[in-house]
């Protein structure tokens, strides 16, 4: 399982590009999967995203590709940064062209609404049963916009095999990008979809001028819900503590480039969420994101009331000042902080 030739970026989002743009000056070629057909001539042309990232030139290592195979076929490392909702389709469509040697390296934070799984989820449903040591989750607080022009900046990579883990490690680690290693992919991935939503909360609480106060509180009692959560379904507590947890939730919920807090203030502001999104042309994972743990809170019995606000706001046109209210007058049922 060793990293040999033209590495395969499928997704070319800000992140997507970011991250075949760390892997391209580190000296390796990489193969860029750009879904819009306009777009991916453009990055030929211009060696330039103009739509996700405009104004940052591209290492003439990229090479961008419409068809899935041009970016699939015959490479040892696959980089999945595709939203989402339409991850189990690419997966299924890439699946007839990898190796069993493939290292897949995730970097999609999302719950998939359907199935309530995470990314790691959707492999182990659908690929086959040799391919699950191959698998790494990529995630922690990192702004695409930052990293492309080499802001220090520091990362969670997780997986089963530690050994792999710190060989891919080396992969993309440079003077400005480092990674750190974890063992527990389903802490760091639930994590990194989770903090999207306590950060479209964070935003309306901006969008409300509730101040800094609320901000911090909301940020703790989020982690406090993302742990819960992620206890119940079998993580390690400690990664919420890291850079893949605390880190990444500080970084979305108080960081203007953040997408989810963008929406969130807007909705604090009184926007509706068709709109919001209507005007936006990349993910916020968060909003998708919201649905998936509202019933997976209630499947497992986790109280996570902040989430559950945020669901309501969005799905049920609950106003947000109603929301902010409703989480103040809960009962005091808990005497411990931590509970």
């Amino acid at each position: 399982m060793e990293v040999t030739g033209p590495i395969g970026v499928l997704g070319a989002g800000s992140w997507g590009t970011t991250l075949a743009q760390v892997l391209a000056q580190k000296g390796h070629d990489v193969d860029l999967w750009v879904f819009e057909k306009d777009l991916c001539e453009t990055i030929k042309e211009k060696h330039e995203n103009t739509v996700y990232l405009p104004g940052y030139a591209l290492s003439e290592r990229i090479t961008a590709h419409h068809e899935l195979e041009g970016a699939v076929a015959g490479h040892s490392l696959l980089v999945m940064v595709v939203p989402s909702h339409v991850y189990r389709r690419v997966v299924k469509d890439i699946l007839p062209h990898m190796a069993e040697s493939t290292i897949v390296v995730n970097a999609t934070k999302g719950i998939e609404n359907e199935t309530l799984l995470t990314m790691w989820g959707i492999w182990r449903e659908l690929m086959p049963h040799p391919q699950f040591a191959h698998y790494l989750c990529l995630s922690g607080p990192s702004f695409a916009k930052e990293v492309i022009r080499e802001a220090p900046t520091a990362v969670t990579l997780a997986g089963e095999d530690l050994d792999l883990a710190k060989r891919v490690q080396q992969v993309f680690s440079t003077r400005n990008f480092r990674l750190y290693t974890s063992l527990d992919i389903m802490g760091v991935e639930l994590a990194g979809a989770l903090k999207n939503v306590i950060a479209l909360a964070a935003g309306a609480c901006d969008g409300l001028n509730f101040g800094y106060n609320t901000r911090a509180a909301l940020i703790t009692r989020g982690l406090a819900e993302i742990s819960r959560l992620g206890v119940a379904m079998g993580a390690n507590p400690l990664t919420f503590s890291g850079l893949a947890g605390i880190g990444d939730l500080i970084l979305t919920c108080t960081g203007d480039l953040s997408r989810n807090r963008t929406v969130g203030k807007k909705l604090g502001l009184g926007m509706k969420i068709e709109q919001i999104l209507g005007d936006m042309k990349m993910v916020a994972e968060g909003v998708k994101t919201a649905r998936s743990v509202y019933h997976l809170s209630r499947k497992l019995d986790v109280d996570m009331p902040i989430c559950s606000r945020v669901y309501e706001v969005i799905y049920e046109n609950k106003d947000p000042q109603a929301a902010v209210s409703e989480l103040l007058e809960r009962d005091l049922k808990h005497e411990l902080e931590w509970d």
